[in-house]
């Protein structure tokens, strides 16, 4: 009996498995999208006439957006337990608001479709999210946060390549949001077949007794304001990326090759922050936040060199933001919570990322140095938040 239930829980894990690896395709393909366009639109804002407050706004708004709507999404997951849908029609939101950056004739409208953007990500997340929960039980929950996240990054990383070489031999922003067209539409197809080939993930988890809680604990608070206080000071890499072409740090053809870097130290830092958080916790949160605030000074006060460093150093950041920071909030729930639990959580980041992005770019329009020292100082502030969570955890 017990070979047998062995043998059962190994091909479960086969199957969560191979799911985790089904959505981290799709994430690659997605990601060459929309990080792709990502890599440039703080440039393509520029040559449309905004300023570095309209740079900071934009992302800030889209970010607020991008996490604020995941409350809701989240909710309503919570309820009707149909995880399928919604992300669905995120991802073609999503897919769709990208190649349409080749028509924007206008700061406005380019900055609408941003958003947009962003807010296509909202609505998929929170269900996503929750899905890839699931499988992780199966197969740890850090690790399939990093392997989904290492697939995501690689695409991440592949798209901002393409489009800078796209720009090395048109020098056209608009072509190369027209050929992001191509892994939009891949996209959406495999993300269908996911659908069908996965209709009811949530099987793929372990039944259990039910845990039924009137919260979410007093440790998913103070986890909150401390991660909010993470993405308040985590500058857009549109920012950054408006800095290297405004100070003529780096040509327009070497910011794409900036944010690739960042995605690869982003895509290889989840892989090992996944296999880390399921051996020590949120313990990693505390030595990988501190390594992360030193993005902003490298990035904004150096040179060639040390923007380059400074953008590799951001990336693991976004590894962070990306894998370990929601993997921590399935650990921290109970599973029946969980939907709405992402969806709060995420929104509550995304006011922080807002308010703090919004703060990142005013304050840069007075000084550099100003913007860099209030993300030092934000993310300084969250460390005593990350201790307290971490000696509840382990008591």
């Amino acid at each position: 009996m017990a070979a047998f239930e062995g043998s059962k829980r190994t091909e479960a894990g086969k199957v969560a498995l191979r799911f985790v690896l089904m959505i981290g395709v799709v994430s690659f393909f997605a990601d060459f999208t929309y990080e792709g366009s990502r890599s440039i639109t703080g440039p393509f804002l520029e040559t449309l006439g905004a300023s570095g407050a309209i740079v900071g706004v934009v992302a800030g708004l889209g970010e607020l957006l991008g996490y604020g709507l995941r409350f809701f999404s989240g909710r309503v997951s919570e309820r009707t337990r149909q995880f399928w849908p919604m992300t669905l029609f995120g991802y073609f939101v999503q897919m769709a608001a990208v190649p349409a950056l080749a028509l924007a004739g206008s700061w406005q409208v380019a900055s609408v479709l941003i958003v947009l953007e962003r807010v296509g990500k909202a609505i998929r997340n929170p269900p996503r999210d929750v899905m890839l929960s699931h499988a992780g039980q199966e197969m740890g929950i850090g690790w399939a946060f990093g392997l989904h996240e290492g697939l995501d990054q690689a695409g991440a990383l592949v798209g901002p390549l393409v489009l800078a070489l796209i720009l090395a031999h048109e020098g056209e922003y608009r072509v190369a949001f027209a050929t992001l067209l191509i892994p939009a539409v891949i996209t959406a197809v495999l993300i269908v077949v996911t659908k069908f080939l996965y209709p009811r993930p949530q099987d793929l988890e372990p039944h259990s007794a039910a845990i039924h809680a009137e919260g979410l604990g007093r440790s998913f608070w103070i986890y909150l304001v401390g991660a909010g206080l993470v993405a308040a000071g985590f500058a857009d890499y549109q920012l950054i990326a408006f800095h290297l072409q405004k100070h003529g740090v780096a040509s327009a053809i070497w910011i794409p090759i900036f944010y690739s870097v960042a995605m690869a130290t982003s895509g290889a830092g989840s892989l090992l922050f996944g296999k880390l958080f399921d051996r020590f916790g949120v313990t990693v949160l505390i030595p990988l936040t501190v390594i992360s605030i030193a993005s902003a000074p490298l990035v904004f006060l150096g040179g060639f060199d040390l923007a380059l460093v400074g953008a590799a150093v951001w990336g693991l950041g976004m590894g962070v933001h990306e894998s370990i920071i929601p993997a921590a909030v399935a650990a921290m729930v109970p599973v029946e919570r969980r939907p709405s639990a992402y969806g709060l959580f995420t929104a509550a980041y995304g006011i922080f990322w807002f308010l703090g992005s919004a703060a990142i770019g005013f304050l840069y329009d007075v000084s550099v140095q100003a913007a860099v020292i209030f993300c030092v100082i934000t993310g300084v502030a969250s460390l005593p938040f990350f201790v307290v969570v971490r000696r509840r955890v382990e008591t």
